[in-house]
């Protein structure tokens, strides 16, 4: 495929081959873009940021909505190309391309809500006789740095918002699943979005990321990815508005009082969905002491039944990693904790970008694959005394996206829904849950503002103040 550049489809420097994860196969290629398209797609983004400015709201939701109509027509296509480019299970890529429809149409919607407040200048002294109220307006130009795991949804997670707020929208996916959001771009111009306002450039980006984000004529920077490169985008930045969406190791504690079989079934899907590449997947399982071998007994044969193989076929549970490399990664962090006293209950194999569903018990929180973001198929188990305890272990790390509780105890739940420092907590449910309306982010090094199509809208706008004297 070509990349979106200037209101056409262009080539680049030369092809980058999108890789099946499964086979090795060549799925398909995307340009590399230089320096003068670079150039050229922040230009044309400026006249676009123009254009969407002077959209009525009606019209811009207009434009998305038949996106989403669009896209749904789509939505088979959608699905197979987010797993042949990206390695998860067709029915996990037929849900993404579901959910991503649900987001475009949310986004829609928010372009007909963007509200003002009168401000009760009377209030204040000196402020008789004076009328106040805000309007909201578009940051300009907005830059979406995407991430692989999600090649579709967290696209439309970014460009709905941005182009629902009146801005202008340079998207760079990740090199490795670029298809989908090219696809996406495809069907915005063919809903009637302005050819200037989206912009879809493909290529490295430790070149192309960095030269698009230290660009004045940005305004706004929306990045999902890891928290190094969150930072180095941060660092280049300069004066303009970021939301960053990063890394995380989100703990799952489970009381003495909790449901076993819930508790494993959550953990054999949140942890393992996806081969385990989700921010928000369940990798550090605390149990308490009291039913600590009863849970181990509950999951293990819960992971074990996981049918592993080709993603694109019905009835696979769990797919490949997105490369090899990152397969022999998890496989070196599980061989490291081994060698430290951690118990391997099941799989730990690895065969090319295949990394069999794996359980560690008795792993010591000190370990990397507890303290780091793994983002594999493992999950690693480790033993409490008390809520006190579970929660300064659930608190006892750099990131903070998502957090779970099992428990039926009321106060527990409050406690620790109060005192675990982390976006999004979860009670009776594993760490990876996430309704797309809602406010998603982190704390701590897991992030800074939200996403969910009305809180991107209000990260991507500004507000001016209004004074009648």
């Amino acid at each position: 495929m070509q990349m979106y550049i200037d209101s056409k489809w262009v080539d680049g420097e030369g092809p980058i081959d999108v890789i099946n994860p499964y086979d090795g196969s060549v799925v398909d290629t995307v340009p590399r873009a230089g320096d003068s398209d670079i150039e050229a797609a922040l230009a044309s983004a400026e006249r676009g940021a123009r254009v969407m400015a002077e959209m009525t709201g009606f019209e811009r939701y207009a434009i998305l909505k038949k996106a989403a109509d669009l896209m749904q027509e789509r939505i088979e296509d959608f699905g197979r190309t987010i797993t042949l480019e990206e390695g998860k299970v067709i029915e996990e890529g037929l849900g993404e391309a579901a959910r991503a429809i649900e987001t475009m149409t949310l986004s829609a919607e928010e372009a007909k809500r963007l509200y003002g407040e009168t401000i009760p200048l009377d209030g204040s002294t000196g402020g008789k006789g004076k009328f106040g109220f805000t309007l909201r307006v578009p940051c300009g130009v907005v830059l979406a740095i995407t991430p692989f795991n999600f090649p579709l949804n967290l696209v439309c997670h970014k460009v709905g918002p941005a182009l629902a707020a009146g801005n202008a929208v340079i998207v760079k996916p990740a090199t490795d699943t670029p298809l989908s959001a090219l696809k996406l771009t495809e069907v915005l111009i063919e809903a009637g979005a302005p050819p200037e306002a989206i912009q879809c450039i493909t290529g490295p980006g430790g070149s192309v990321g960095s030269k698009l984000s230290s660009d004045a004529r940005v305004r706004k920077i929306s990045f999902t990815g890891s928290r190094d490169v969150g930072e180095t985008i941060c660092n280049v930045a300069g004066l303009k508005k970021v939301t960053m969406e990063l890394g995380s190791n989100s703990p799952l504690i489970v009381m003495p009082d909790a449901d076993l079989e819930k508790v494993a079934a959550a953990t054999a899907s949140t942890g393992f969905a996806n081969a385990g590449q989700v921010c928000i997947s369940a990798q550090r399982v605390m149990a308490h002491d009291a039913v600590y071998d009863d849970f181990i007994d509950a999951l293990t044969p819960k992971v074990e039944a996981l049918n592993t193989g080709n993603p694109i076929e019905e009835g696979v549970a769990l797919g490949p990693m997105v490369r090899e490399s990152d397969a022999i990664r998890v496989g070196e962090w599980i061989e490291e904790a081994m060698s430290g006293g951690a118990r391997l209950v099941t799989g730990g194999s690895r065969e090319g970008t295949m990394h069999a569903p794996t359980i560690l018990a008795d792993v010591d929180p000190k370990m990397r694959i507890s303290c780091d973001e793994l983002f594999g198929p493992a999950v690693g188990i480790t033993r409490f005394d008390n809520i006190d305890d579970a929660i300064t272990m659930a608190n006892d790390t750099n990131y903070g996206l998502s957090a779970a509780l099992f428990t039926q105890n009321i106060d527990w739940a409050m406690q620790f829904a109060r005192q675990v420092h982390s976006g999004n907590i979860n009670i009776n449910w594993g760490p990876q849950w996430r309704a797309d309306l809602m406010p998603y982010g982190g704390l701590k090094d897991s992030g800074m503002g939200k996403e969910g199509p009305k809180y991107t809208v209000e990260e991507m706008t500004e507000t001016k103040m209004v004074i009648f004297h």
